[in-house]
C-alpha cells in the first residue's frame, strides 16, 4: 500500500516506514502531523478524489536541518565583475507513521 501526500507544493509518494526530507514546517522534533492525501493505491486498486474524505497519513517529525551548500558563481568576462554566493536550503525529514485509506 502506497499513498501520494502533498507537503510544501510537492507531491511525495509514501508508504508506512519511510522517511522523506520535506520543506521546512515550523514544527518541533517529535511532534506528531498529518499530511494531506491525494491518492491511496491498495489491493483494491486506486482511491482519489471523493473516496479520500475517510483517508489519512500520519507523519512524526525526525530532525530539522539543512542542506548541502550550493555555491552560485557569476560573471562577466573581460569586465572584472565576479560574484559569489552560497545558499542552503532548510528541510524537515519525517517518519511516515500509518497510511489509512
Amino acid at each position: 500500500m502506497f499513498a501520494v501526500v502533498s507537503s510544501g507544493g510537492k507531491q511525495y509518494t509514501v508508504q508506512l516506514g519511510d522517511i522523506i526530507k520535506v520543506e521546512k514546517l515550523e514544527n518541533a522534533v517529535g511532534e506528531k502531523i498529518e499530511l494531506p492525501v491525494l491518492l491511496i493505491s491498495d489491493e483494491k486498486g486506486l482511491k482519489t478524489g471523493d473516496k479520500l474524505k475517510k483517508a489519512s497519513c500520519q507523519a512524526e517529525v525526525v530532525s530539522q536541518g539543512k542542506e548541502e551548500k550550493v555555491v552560485v558563481f557569476k560573471y562577466k568576462p573581460k569586465k572584472n565583475q565576479r560574484t559569489k554566493q552560497g545558499h542552503r536550503q532548510p528541510y524537515t525529514q519525517l517518519k511516515i507513521l500509518s497510511v489509512e485509506g
